[in-house]
């Protein structure tokens, strides 16, 4: 319920340096005494040329000079210089002219009381402007209350504006188009959108909504932010008689920020039809939708017209650019991610944190990613918590929770360790690096924890085959009436899946089916992969053909599950199929493809196959991918070529390879291959326990037992 009271006349703020906003009457000095001195005017136009390019510390001086002369500036030449340093957003300079224009006695009418309650609202100061707000009395005007209503609006006080404005209109105000624009901006949240509604048929019957671009922007942010409701958002977009190119950009940016890549990129092209030029914003706004889409080729094609226009250099622009490189390419390197990064002028925390994000995400280069970070901080920038976030997430992928450690202590120092974003990469890093305790009292210790705070510690103890720790914490999210989304459930069915516990994934499956999850497609997935795990390929089987809408994890669990049950000649049906519907694989989808050949010794479909990654299909193959080669070749007895083919690898192979290497060479008796497998294993993990063991059994198998013993 909305109570509507007005405040009562009180006392203005009193500066330090003053002892009264509004001295008495018989203290000022009047206006007319200042214009008869022939100085006046030619400095106050002195004044008002300083102004006019932006010298506002002249300008200052120049005051200072008129009242040395005995040619005092009158209200026009302070309520002009105050309007310059909001304009100019020197506020510490508008507080000084305030203090002058104190001293000054002058009786303040109300155009200048506006202008301050202006200043102090823009500084965020709303307890000084209110003051003065408070202290007009009778001579508030509409501009009075609508700077008012913006000023609460402005400083997330939404109530207090929502209410300024009820008052106004009670004491006879008739609402202009910037207090319908400050209101609206009051409503534009969950809230209080029914209240924004309200206002906007009011807007429509003023004729307000016609008459002014910006009463429109602010209904179209209302609704998108309210609600999220992008249809209302549109109809209003439509229905403005005059757009302009902040019209325009705005509706493309809140289509590419609520799941609308396509109807943004498909706005941008209207736009440009209907004959406005893009700019540094339009263009970050699109190739963020571009992004979204993974519209890699649409994406460089922007580029390219970012670089003819000139506006490459732009922070807001490079960052998108950045982060667009990283996420649409798709051998996942960050080359042309660094380019654009290293080709930006000047960095801010931005920029840096996309780059340090795109490493992250590039699922190979963590450890430049924390390099980068560091770089970030000894260059004077201070991470925001965005920048932690991604930094802990690199430090869990390299199980690395010594430097996490130091990181977090570096936001703990920042204030920025209870920001839920950071909470949760620290819960992340632990379980990534096996240390359930630590994981848990970093969730323990969250002061607000949301779903994104169980997922990430039930990830975690599902990954590290704590399935009962999972499932107690299920039913604990299930109390606190968070909610559950698809990724919880598809923690849930993995821990299932990683401890062989197919009764239980069944209960989740009935679970989730409950909830209405059964057409979602990660939860799909997470099926397909927790059946075929447990061993039932016939119910992952049936889940895939009941999928509405496949992607390529989904055919690549398949494949997989196929290969991992020796159904090789049925996985590599399901991979022709796959490419038969247009669905481009992915390097998990080859291993899974080379895997299969290799358990059935199909030598020449395995090398069609392993050929075809970059030669078809554009991805570069990794030592996964080689080692699966390796593997193939030496099940088949093939070892020398098996040999020949690590000789031939564009880098050098790891200890992976040649453990696959040295295994074959035991089951076919090759102990002079095993020797040379075995040494390039404990050259690179001269601690590997499996290789002294596996050469042992090799020697063993050989009959020569005086090796075994080494």
């Amino acid at each position: 319920m909305i109570t509507r009271s007005l405040p009562s006349p009180a006392q203005p703020l009193l500066p330090p340096s003053s002892k009264a906003l509004n001295p008495s009457r018989q203290n000022i000095i009047p206006s007319s005494d200042s214009r008869k001195n022939p100085n006046f005017e030619p400095l106050k136009n002195s004044l008002i040329r300083q102004l006019d390019v932006g010298h506002l510390r002249h300008a200052i001086s120049t005051l200072d000079l008129m009242t040395q002369q005995k040619a005092p500036p009158d209200l026009t030449t302070y309520s002009i210089l105050l309007k310059s340093c909001i304009r100019f957003r020197n506020f510490q300079l508008g507080k000084l002219v305030h203090r002058k224009l104190i001293q000054s006695r002058l009786e303040l009418d109300s155009v200048v009381l506006n202008t301050l309650i202006s200043l102090y609202s823009k500084c965020g100061d709303v307890d000084t402007a209110r003051s003065i707000f408070e202290g007009m009395g009778n001579r508030r005007d509409l501009v009075s209350w609508s700077a008012m209503v913006s000023c609460f609006a402005n400083n997330s006080m939404e109530l207090q504006a929502i209410c300024t404005f009820l008052d106004m209109l009670e004491l006879g105000f008739y609402p202009n188009e910037y207090c319908f624009t400050a209101v609206i901006r009051a409503s534009s949240n969950a809230k209080y959108s029914w209240i924004g509604e309200i206002i906007y048929g009011s807007v429509l019957k003023t004729g307000y909504f016609k008459a002014d671009v910006c009463v429109g922007c602010e209904l179209i942010d209302m609704f998108a932010k309210s609600s999220g409701d992008l249809g209302s958002a549109y109809k209003v977009f439509e229905k403005m008689p005059e757009r302009n190119l902040v019209t325009w950009t705005l509706m493309i940016t809140r289509f590419a920020q609520l799941g609308c890549a396509r109807d943004a990129i498909n706005l941008f092209l209207d736009m440009e039809l209907s004959g406005y030029a893009p700019d540094r914003f339009t263009y970050s706004s699109v190739l963020s939708a571009c992004t979204e889409l993974g519209l890699l080729a649409l994406g460089k094609q922007l580029h390219s017209r970012v670089i003819r226009f000139g506006l490459e250099l732009d922070v807001c622009v490079g960052c998108s650019l950045v982060n667009m490189y990283a996420k649409c390419t798709a051998d996942g390197l960050v080359n042309d991610s660094r380019k654009t990064f290293d080709q930006m002028p000047a960095h801010n925390v931005m920029s840096w944190t996309a780059i340090i994000t795109a490493y992250v995400q590039s699922g190979e280069c963590d450890k430049e990613a924390i390099e980068l970070f560091c770089r970030m901080i000894s260059g004077q920038i201070q991470p925001n918590q965005f920048s932690f976030s991604s930094v802990l997430k690199a430090c869990g992928n390299l199980s690395d929770p010594y430097i996490g450690e130091q990181v977090y202590r570096y936001a703990v120092k920042l204030g920025l360790a209870s920001v839920n974003c950071v909470g949760n990469s620290l819960i992340s890093m632990y379980a990534k690096s096996g240390r359930m305790e630590d994981a848990r009292k970093a969730f323990d210790i969250l002061f607000e924890k949301n779903l994104v705070s169980y997922n990430a510690i039930v990830d975690g103890y599902a990954k590290n085959m704590k399935s009962e720790e999972t499932f107690l914490l299920f039913n604990e999210i299930t109390d606190t009436g968070i909610g559950i989304d698809a990724f919880t459930f598809a923690s849930l069915l993995s821990g299932a899946a990683s401890i062989g516990a197919m009764g239980k994934g069944e209960q989740i499956h009935g679970r989730l089916l409950k909830e209405g999850f059964e057409s979602n497609q990660c939860i799909c997935n997470a099926l397909i992969s927790m059946y075929s795990r447990c061993g039932n390929i016939e119910s992952a089987i049936q889940v895939f053909y009941q999928m509405e809408d496949r992607n390529v994890i989904s055919w690549t669990s398949m494949i997989t599950g196929f290969a991992k049950h020796g159904f090789a000649a049925r996985a590599l049906e399901m991979f022709r199929k796959m490419l038969e519907t247009g669905t481009k694989p992915n390097e998990i989808t080859f291993v899974a493809v080379l895997s299969a050949c290799s358990h059935v010794g199909m030598i020449s479909e395995g090398r069609k196959h392993f050929n075809s990654m970059y030669e078809v299909h554009g991805i570069v193959p990794r030592m996964e991918h080689y080692a699966c080669m390796v593997d193939l070749l030496g099940r088949s007895g093939l070892l020398v070529e098996a040999m020949e083919f690590i000789n031939s690898m564009p880098f050098m192979a790891n200890a992976l390879v040649w453990r696959t290497l040295l295994g074959a060479c035991q089951v076919h008796g090759n102990t002079e291959l095993g020797k040379q497998a075995a040494e390039m294993i404990l050259e690179q993990e001269p601690d590997d326990p499996a290789a002294y063991v596996l050469l042992s059994n090799l020697h063993a198998s050989a009959g020569q037992w005086r090796d075994v013993a080494m």
